[in-house]
């Protein structure tokens, strides 16, 4: 009997109707036979409200404690999504993440998943039971409550489903799938039949929201094949149309070859750009600038080293727009008088944007027409960087728009048939 993970995100979740709604989809799944184990997210913004509770006892929340908060608002999506199961006459059984237990480190508020005991899921989905699973959660071996950081319920989705081996990991949005490029910017914007987990692993980590980059991680490591699909579809819609929907991420072995060159134009607003001015070129001086906003535990992305000139360079580097103040205050405390830089300056007001697709590896000549198309708009490039599937351009904000549908349609997504 296949097993299919369901994950539901905050959305599907956001009132007692839609719960109801969830918990038709899923009978009717369990209805065909298969075995099922759903995943939810919190009710739509109440993870946020929990946060805002405890910001208002204490600015900065201690993070167990925050944890022991924040983790509360799936116990009331299960309990709920349980209910409505039980009320359709389903057997059901809602379980928080320290109850299957899954296992994690003790890295509060972005803890990292390290096991997942399956025996007494397996038990309750052999008795034919529906098992509801808490997202975003675990336990540490202290016996601490640990999230795993926002978005954290696509994680443990993938996780659930990779420790029973299921046959898909489906998760539930208010999307249809992954497009080309985010539709509201570009209308012209395609879904995608199929995608890469390479593909969508530079996407996630490029700012697409459509699932949180450690959950594409966690399924390329595993080999979980992952469907993004609509949950505001009609509940009762035939099943074998909704198996084949959406938008599946498989490999590259399973995917056409010969497909576009190109498979989205992913962009990120949520950037900001600091250089170190004037710091003495010799061995080292990478490790003395980002060491300490390392230690920080600030995620630095996009890294350019100047020439040398009379032993001098410039080095700069982007860091997410919410961490900028904090990194700012890191350089001028740990850095700055240490290292003897002349002036650090920065820029909140920039975005990314990138070219995205495996077809990379077997055609020439990307990077030249993404940057001549650029150049045509009259957009300047302020950094680049690249991996092998991926260009990505670091620009002015007031620009990225611009660029987006530039790129889009000079690669000719418009048109995609993926």
């Amino acid at each position: 009997m296949a097993l299919y993970v369901h994950k539901y995100g905050g959305t599907s979740m956001g009132s007692t109707e839609r719960i109801k709604n969830v918990a038709m989809r899923v009978a009717k799944w369990h209805d065909a036979g298969y075995q099922v184990v759903v995943v939810p997210s919190a009710m739509s913004g109440e993870t946020n409200r929990l946060i805002g509770l405890a910001k208002e006892i204490m600015a900065q929340p201690d993070p167990r404690e925050l944890d022991m908060i924040a983790s509360t608002g799936e116990q009331v999506s299960i309990g709920l999504l349980s209910m409505a199961l039980l009320a359709l006459g389903k057997q059901a059984v809602s379980y928080t993440g320290w109850q299957v237990p899954i296992k994690t480190d003790s890295a509060f508020t972005k803890a990292r998943i390290q096991s997942i005991d399956d025996a007494k899921v397996r038990r309750d989905l052999d008795a034919g039971k529906i098992v509801i699973i808490a997202g975003f959660q675990g336990v540490d071996d202290n016996g601490n409550i640990a999230t795993l950081g926002r978005g954290g319920s696509d994680t443990s989705a993938v996780a659930v489903a990779a420790a029973l081996k299921a046959q898909e990991c489906l998760i539930y949005t208010d999307v249809d799938g992954v497009y080309t490029t985010d539709p509201r910017v570009v209308s012209e914007a395609r879904r995608l039949k199929t995608v890469t987990f390479e593909e969508m692993l530079e996407m996630a980590s490029l700012g697409s929201k459509v699932l949180q980059i450690r959950s594409v991680e966690f399924a390329g490591n595993y080999r979980v094949p992952t469907r993004v699909l609509s949950s505001l579809t009609d509940p009762l819609i035939a099943l074998e149309e909704e198996k084949n929907s959406g938008t599946l991420i498989s490999f590259e072995e399973d995917t056409h070859m010969e497909q576009a060159v190109i498979s989205g134009i992913a962009f990120n607003r949520d950037e900001a750009k600091i250089t170190v001015l004037g710091v003495p070129d010799k061995p080292g001086i990478a490790y003395q600038i980002l060491g300490p906003v390392a230690d920080a535990n600030i995620e630095v992305d996009m890294i350019i080293q100047n020439q040398s000139v009379e032993g001098k360079t410039d080095f700069t580097f982007t860091v997410p727009r919410g961490e900028y103040a904090k990194s700012m205050d890191v350089l001028d405390q740990h850095v700055k008088a240490h290292i003897g830089a002349g002036s650090i300056s920065g820029d909140t007001k920039v975005s990314k944007v990138s070219v995205v697709g495996v077809g990379m590896r077997s055609h020439v000549g990307i990077a030249s027409k993404m940057f001549r198309t650029l150049s045509e708009e009259g957009i300047n490039i302020l950094m680049i960087s690249t991996s092998e599937i991926k260009i990505s351009v670091l620009i002015d904000e007031k620009y990225m728009e611009l660029a987006v549908r530039a790129l889009h349609k000079a690669f000719g997504l418009e048109n995609s048939e993926q």
